[in-house]
């Protein structure tokens, strides 16, 4: 599990990275609030309709090469960014490093459910390397954009690189563990999953989906916008972006073991409360109290992280793929549908403006989780 939890985190500096870029783009090629969101849009539109179709694959089909292959395609879309001037060419080979992202999730979740036999403790220390790569990604990206600027964005592939090489290394270990105790191959022996609950899974999808669009928006603008209330630079914005990211690896981890002792939905529930409040002072509380509002809002999100992905599996345990696939996928891509349009708001208006609706959001996802009952599983593991 170390090793897909490194190579997670290799993979999804990728999608940090994206966000990461953008106060730069708006500074070297003068790209205005709704351009930037656009490479943004770029990165998260193919990976909201391809990932969903890969995981109906994975489904059909075993397929760990996938693991590799889509790491480097990841990264060398996004080190090519910051190459030429076009932003033709900007959004297509930003698009695809969405695919490769797109392409490495279900696949890897499926295979991490089964290394970690269906512990949502375990799960969270996978979700936990994608919330690192998150965290990582500003600092990444501004040691080597803000030293050699845009030019310099081919360096970003050396993640993918040592992703690939841990992917083969856990799927290795994998097969070992395997071939040692056959039965591991199974969520812990269950002889034949439930039944598919749609009506919850649905319900599910769409409080991600609030999740996601408050996720997307403030990644996307939230250095841009610290820089403007505070009335810091760059270091502060980047301060603030890697606040938001590195507060998932510690509500990642806190998320599986609150699980443990209570209760995946409720604690869903209570963090999707949390995040209603967090993002009402990051839009609302001027001066350097707004960090401390980034890392609630940073906890909120990312508590359920990993439990989303559970439950998603378990109310769908005969098609794990296709859920994880859209619980990892669509409904947190299609955050990035909203970006366009909040940086058009900003650009009318204020990004401030711009970016209070996000306090809503939350409130209609804890709504829709409140209609949910835990799923049931006759193997039921959560140590």
């Amino acid at each position: 599990m170390a090793l897909l939890a490194l190579s997670h985190a290799c993979v999804d500096v990728y999608q940090g990275a994206v966000a990461a870029l953008v106060p730069f783009f708006v500074a070297e090629r003068a790209y205005s609030y709704a351009a930037a969101s656009g490479i943004v849009l770029a990165a998260s539109l193919l990976s909201s309709v391809v990932q969903p179709l890969f995981g109906a694959l994975t489904d059909k089909w075993a397929m760990p090469w996938l693991l590799p292959v889509s790491t480097v395609v990841g990264g060398a879309g996004v080190a090519l960014a910051g190459v030429g001037g076009s932003y033709a060419v900007t959004l297509l080979v930003v698009a695809v490093s969405g695919i490769g992202v797109a392409a490495y999730h279900p696949e890897a979740a499926r295979v991490a459910r089964r290394a970690s036999r269906g512990s949502h403790t375990a799960m969270s220390w996978f979700s936990l390397g994608g919330n690192v790569g998150f965290a990582t990604a500003p600092l990444l990206v501004s040691a080597v954009v803000a030293t050699g600027g845009l030019r310099a964005s081919p360096l970003l592939v050396v993640p993918a690189l040592a992703g690939a090489v841990l992917c083969v290394a856990a799927l290795r270990g994998l097969r070992t563990g395997v071939a040692a105790d056959p039965k591991s191959a199974s969520l812990g022996g269950s002889s034949a999953p439930a039944e598919d609950d749609w009506p919850s899974f649905l319900k599910l999808s769409g409080a991600i989906v609030c999740r996601s669009i408050v996720f997307t928006g403030l990644s996307t603008f939230i250095a841009l916008y610290v820089r403007e209330r505070t009335g810091g630079g760059e270091v502060a914005g980047t301060a603030a972006l890697f606040v938001l990211y590195v507060g998932g690896a510690v509500g990642t981890v806190a998320g599986g073991r609150l699980a443990a002792r209570h209760g995946r939905l409720p604690v869903v529930r209570w963090s999707y409360a949390l995040t209603v409040l967090a993002v009402a002072g990051v839009v609302l509380v001027p001066g350097p109290a707004l960090y401390v509002f980034v890392a609630l809002t940073s906890a909120g999100l990312y508590v359920p992280f990993s439990l989303h992905i559970t439950l998603g599996q378990d109310y769908l345990p005969r098609r794990m793929g296709t859920a994880s696939g859209v619980t990892l996928g669509l409904t947190v891509s299609i955050g990035g549908l909203a970006s366009p349009v909040i940086g058009a708001v900003a650009d009318a208006v204020s990004l401030r403006t711009a970016l209070t609706p996000l306090i809503v959001l939350p409130a209609l996802g804890w709504f829709l989780l409140s209609t949910l009952r835990e799923p049931g599983l006759a193997d039921d593991n959560r140590a």
